[in-house]
């Protein structure tokens, strides 16, 4: 295997180290024969900062610290970024990067930002950078029974996808640091920050974007009790999501984060006018059938990857995730989910937030 000092080994950074920054730190360790090492680190709490540290020791790699980003670029230690920081921050962080002289490829976590002007702005910024790859996390796509599903709908068993429907029933928003995401203005709402991934779904099986939003929820049940700094939670706990897309196919988001008596956390259909197909996780169950063949003749498949080496936090998704990247960086040149991905996702869940705060149908167009 290469030495980390080798100019053709691939030198990771990480910029934000709390739960999801130390996953994709155990994942790139998962990874190390494809020659890369995670080489710094950047994050303004210790804490999280001394965890990353042991993490990294255990494996053998011994880690440069930044207590912010800035730092971390003008060290230029490392080739690749991924930027798993709070939601609000990325905005910045990432228009530091794309503007940095020394080009770095980046792999950032959804969402992409928590406005859609800062998405656009870092899209605007991007196309400027032909010498980097930007990749957005929404890793979900590579789940086995999401990935199966996709390759199903991609090679028309379904034929013309009509409808999807994406049910995530799960438990409530972990406590992160600072609790920076009990609030709107820090995760860009419930529909941004945890649904995004589901919007980026059902534009993929739909093959189409999204014209109107027609959503319903509240704050029902979680975090009612809980106060920081003299104020109380504003993040949504469930809701249902109606989306028409441009090829007259239809999206539909049931949401429910106080459902930890389920046994899928999400149940995922699409159904076309000859066929219809399901994946359910983290069962890994994919199910099949066509409208000729009727219920007796639904076929069951469990969904495996042989490539992933690490489960992690999500079904080894984001193992896959840094393989697909890591190829992009070193030749393919494109970015498997790319900006415009992830500003169509934050799209889809910041209309999904209007709609339901002012109750109402809304169009696509206003708010992009």
């Amino acid at each position: 295997m290469a030495d980390a000092m080798d100019s053709a080994f691939t030198k990771y950074g990480i910029v934000g180290i709390g739960m999801m920054g130390r996953e994709h730190l155990i994942n790139l360790h998962h990874l190390r024969d494809q020659g890369l090492a995670v080489v710094c680190i950047a994050d303004p709490h210790p804490p999280s900062q001394l965890l990353a540290i042991e993490l990294a020791q255990s494996f053998g790699w011994e880690l440069k610290v930044f207590s912010g980003h800035e730092e971390l670029l003008k060290s230029e230690l490392c080739d690749v970024i991924v930027v798993s920081s709070p939601n609000m921050t990325h905005h910045q962080i990432l228009m530091d990067i794309i503007n940095y002289p020394k080009p770095h490829h980046v792999l950032v976590e959804k969402p992409l930002c928590t406005t859609i002007a800062d998405c656009k702005q870092v899209l605007e910024a991007a196309k400027k950078r032909s010498d980097m790859v930007v990749q957005v996390g929404l890793e979900y796509r590579y789940m086995p029974p999401v990935a199966k599903l996709i390759e199903k709908v991609k090679g028309r068993d379904f034929g013309n996808v009509k409808m999807v429907a994406i049910r995530e029933h799960r438990f409530p928003f972990l406590v992160k640091v600072n609790n920076w995401n009990r609030f709107n203005v820090n995760t860009g709402g419930t529909l941004v920050e945890k649904c995004c991934h589901f919007f980026d779904l059902m534009r993929l099986f739909a093959g189409a974007n999204p014209v109107c939003v027609m959503a319903s929820g509240g704050m029902d049940v979680n975090h009612k009790d809980e106060i920081y700094d003299g104020k109380v939670p504003d993040i949504i706990d469930n809701a249902y999501v109606i989306i028409e897309f441009d090829n007259g196919c239809r999206g539909m988001l049931d949401l429910c984060m106080f459902a930890e008596g389920s046994k899928n956390e999400q149940e995922i259909s699409v159904t076309g006018d000859i066929g219809k197909g399901e994946a359910l996780v983290p069962e890994g169950i994919v199910r099949s059938g066509s409208r000729v063949g009727g219920r007796e003749h639904v076929q069951t498949i469990k969904a495996e990857d042989e490539r992933i080496k690490y489960e992690g936090l999500h079904h080894g998704s984001s193992y896959v995730e840094h393989l697909t990247f890591l190829s992009a960086i070193r030749g393919e040149g494109r970015a498997a989910i790319d900006l415009e991905d992830g500003l169509m996702a934050v799209a889809m869940g910041v209309a999904a937030q209007l709609s339901i705060q002012e109750r109402r149908y809304v169009t696509i167009d206003e708010v992009l």
